[in-house]
């Protein structure tokens, strides 16, 4: 294999499984522990890193690399005001969201993210029921939790996939 062939073939792999890192980070951010936006940022990052390093950054992309680290921390601060919106509209105190995050985790942990998916709101239920001791206004408030982390999910999925498009143009774009 002549070295043309040989740097084509590097190049290529390496941007192979630099996407295949933005898309597992991408799928991770379904699950509510999985710092998603995080693991894709890290893997452009050491794109940018190997690039600078063999002379290949140009300025578009490290315009592209600096959009995507601000999509990645308005993502993550996103996240947290969406979440916590709908379960302040419904007046849900910080320790029964504490109770649900450390169980969606400790499951997580022993079991599958899955299973912690399905704890987190279980936890919040039976905290807001037993705080409440009304069943349906716990259920409510369960509901609100949900319904916050799904527009959350969509909005992070939204980011994840604008950060993947961006790395994209970075990637095969024409030098300038």
């Amino acid at each position: 294999m002549d070295p043309a062939s040989l740097e084509l073939f590097a190049q290529t792999l390496f941007q192979v499984v630099t996407l295949a890192v933005l898309i597992f980070g991408w799928l991770g951010l379904l699950i509510p522990v999985f710092p998603g936006l995080v693991v894709m940022w890290i893997a452009t990052l050491v794109y940018a890193i190997i690039h600078a390093g063999l002379g290949n950054m140009n300025w578009v992309g490290w315009l592209l690399f600096a959009l995507i680290t601000l999509l990645m921390i308005g993502g993550n601060v996103a996240d947290n005001f969406i979440i916590a919106k709908h379960m302040r509209d419904k007046d849900i105190p910080w320790s029964s969201i504490l109770w649900s995050f450390a169980a969606g985790i400790i499951v997580s942990l022993f079991f599958t993210p899955i299973m912690g998916m399905l704890a987190s709101p279980v936890a919040l239920f039976l905290a807001e029921w037993r705080r409440l001791k009304v069943r349906d206004t716990a259920l409510a408030n369960t509901k609100a939790w949900m319904t916050g982390w799904g527009w959350s999910v969509a909005a992070r999925m939204g980011i994840g996939m604008v950060m993947i498009l961006f790395w994209g143009v970075w990637a095969w774009s024409i030098k300038l």
